[in-house]
């Protein structure tokens, strides 16, 4: 338990985080790195590159400093940092390295603001909330490796196919070395792949959704080629330009918080863009392999007909559901006279023709078609609970009535 004081003090520094909160994390970074550069065989080199990274440590802190009072209000966006800390293999050694730099970061950007007593303060609370870190992924490792075929750590997989699926999207279907079984997992779960690119001083880290329902004995990753700017592209060019079948990989068990619900039975909207069909694939296969019932919309955006994957599967998912329904639009389309539903981007007008209120809504894609997508449906009169979406990457907050819980 927190004393009084510690709450009250650590509290008192919200504002200066909000003011800082970056420069705080940068220099942590930085300085971390410097110091202990075998951790960058686990961080997003990318994510750091972009600042991403930065932002999202800065957010979680400032919302920790908030809330240290009553940490369960934090609790979804612990959990979900949780799953990431296990996937990518941090372990509890690791905490009292962050914690030091951390501390030290804090004192270099604030100067003589941050007193001995809001060091102090900072310590102890950054000591609880490691902590709370610890035990919950202590749990999901050993559920991990506790369920039939599964492991706490990295495991060797084999590529036993490699199909393209656009113009920019290759699947890889991965079977376990060992010939062990794969294990079960969420509708939406990803998992994580390490690899050690020839030339590259660190090992490199990427978390992809798995594109297919689980019950079958190998995972598949749908992988979009980022080749558009370094260092976005290194480890998907990798895999697509020299992974080959026969090849192996290392792999963790699968992971993540967004995911279906399978117990629900309310109308249910999954909504892409771009590679961020890949989770809504595995719902969608999920939902039609128990016969569901539910009245299920899928909607899918693509820059145009060369860039939409899956799309003969996801036509023949769709009319295999009782109650499915079946749109997809184009950016800027190849032929004017498709078959596509909208072009141009996925706006409010075409999905209040589509949705009704009731609906759960699961969102996926990138930044921009996630803030225009998740303002549309609040605007619609969605209720918040009912708007549930992915990053690819760091979260960030959206908009402030639509942050994801």
């Amino acid at each position: 338990m927190l004393s009084q004081k510690t709450i009250d003090i650590v509290k008192s520094t919200v504002p200066v985080l909000e003011e800082h909160g970056t420069k705080i994390t940068s220099y942590f970074y930085k300085t971390m790195f410097a110091a202990h550069p075998e951790l960058l065989n686990i961080f997003n080199h990318v994510n750091q590159a972009q600042g991403r990274q930065q932002t999202a440590l800065a957010n979680t802190v400032i919302a920790a400093a908030k809330y240290i009072d009553r940490l369960e209000a934090i609790l979804p966006v612990v959990d979900q940092i949780a799953h990431k800390h296990r996937g990518l293999g941090i372990k509890a050694d690791q905490y009292p390295i962050v914690g030091k730099y951390l501390l030290l970061a804090i004192k270099h950007v604030l100067g003589d603001a941050a007193t001995d007593e809001i060091i102090d303060a900072w310590a102890e609370a950054y000591g609880a909330i490691a902590d709370v870190f610890i035990a919950i992924e202590k749990e999901m490792y050993k559920e991990a490796a506790s369920q039939p075929g599964g492991w706490d750590d990295f495991k060797a997989f084999t590529i036993i196919k490699k199909v393209h699926e656009s113009n920019v999207i290759t699947s890889f279907y991965l079977k376990p070395v060992d010939g062990k079984p794969v294990p079960t997992y969420q509708p939406g779960q990803y998992i994580t792949i390490r690899v050690k690119i020839p030339g590259e001083e660190y090992i490199l880290n990427r978390q992809y959704s798995l594109s297919n329902a689980p019950g079958n004995e190998y995972f598949r990753i749908s992988v979009k080629r980022e080749a558009d700017n370094e260092p976005n592209g290194k480890v998907s060019v990798y895999l697509h330009d020299h992974v080959q079948e026969g090849d192996q990989i290392e792999v963790s068990a699968p992971a993540g918080v967004f995911t279906l619900n399978m117990e629900e039975d309310a109308p249910i909207a999954l909504i892409s863009g771009g590679v961020g069909l890949t989770p809504m694939m595995t719902m969608l296969e999920s939902l039609v392999n128990v016969d569901s019932k539910r009245d299920v919309t899928f909607i899918h955006s693509a820059r145009n007909e060369e860039y939409h994957a899956f799309k003969e599967e996801q036509m023949k998912l769709c009319s295999q559901l009782e109650n499915g329904h079946y749109y997809f639009g184009y950016e800027k389309p190849l032929d004017p006279n498709g078959d596509y539903a909208y072009t141009g981007y996925l706006n409010k007008e075409f999905l209040e023709k589509v949705i009704d209120s009731n609906t759960i809504c699961y969102v996926c894609g990138p930044v921009p078609f996630l803030k225009g997508v998740v303002t549309s449906l609040a605007a619609l009169g969605i209720p918040e609970e009912n708007i549930r979406y992915e990053f690819f990457g760091p979260s960030m907050q959206l908009m402030p009535e639509a942050v994801n819980n």
